[in-house]
């Protein structure tokens, strides 16, 4: 689990890659035809940007192929089946859960019962 809170942004589709990201936490850039989406610590996004705030990450240490069938269900579907709203990043290594800020214990305690490890990073 990653200490920082983390934002969910959206920028214009034709935005520049933002220089405010900061170099902690998870930080992720999509861009996609309609949005440039921005995953990064909540505390690095200027004031009046268009985001959800407070997010937690959980960090899938599973080193999987990237072909690997099951690796991210086995963690977002006890979340998902409790109700939780999960936001997946995957990067070539690793797979980061970020859930809302208030639902962390939960999804924390779902998690451990299904076995997995939940550890500060």
């Amino acid at each position: 689990m990653l200490p920082q809170d983390h934002a969910i942004v959206r920028l214009p589709a034709g935005a520049a890659f933002p220089d405010w990201t900061g170099d902690e936490g998870c930080v992720s850039l999509t861009r996609a035809p309609d949005e440039l989406s921005v995953v990064c610590p909540a505390a690095a996004v200027p004031e009046g940007t268009e985001g959800s705030f407070g997010w937690r990450a959980f960090r899938v240490d599973t080193l999987a192929g990237l072909d690997e069938p099951g690796v991210v269900l086995a963690a977002v579907k006890p979340l998902s089946e409790a109700g939780l709203g999960v936001f997946v990043i995957s990067t070539f290594l690793r797979d980061y859960l970020l859930v809302n800020g208030p639902q962390l214990d939960a999804a924390r305690e779902l998690l451990e019962a299904e076995g997995h490890q939940v550890t500060p990073v």
